[in-house]
C-alpha cells in the first residue's frame, strides 16, 4: 500500500519528468526545424511556421509547469 506522502512525491515526479520530457521534446524539434531544413521534407513555408510556433509553445509550456512546480511544491 503507499502511503499518501508517498503517492504525492511520486505524482510530483510523475508530472515533473512529463514537463522535462516535453521540454526536450520541443527543443529537438525546434533545433530539427531551424538547424537542418532538409529534414521538413515538402512542407510549405506556412508549415513551417506552424510547426516552429507549435514546439515554441510546447517548449513555453513545459518551462511554465517546471517553475510552477518548482514554486509551489519544492520551494526552490
Amino acid at each position: 500500500m503507499i502511503a499518501d506522502n508517498d503517492f504525492s512525491e511520486q505524482a510530483l515526479e510523475s508530472l515533473r519528468l512529463r514537463a522535462e520530457m516535453d521540454r526536450s521534446e520541443a527543443l529537438t524539434s525546434l533545433k530539427i526545424l531551424l538547424d537542418h531544413p532538409a529534414g521538413i521534407g515538402d512542407h510549405s513555408t506556412n508549415d513551417l511556421h506552424n510547426n516552429l510556433n507549435e514546439s515554441l509553445s510546447k517548449l513555453s509550456d513545459a518551462d511554465d509547469r517546471l517553475e510552477t512546480l518548482s514554486k509551489y511544491f519544492y520551494n526552490a
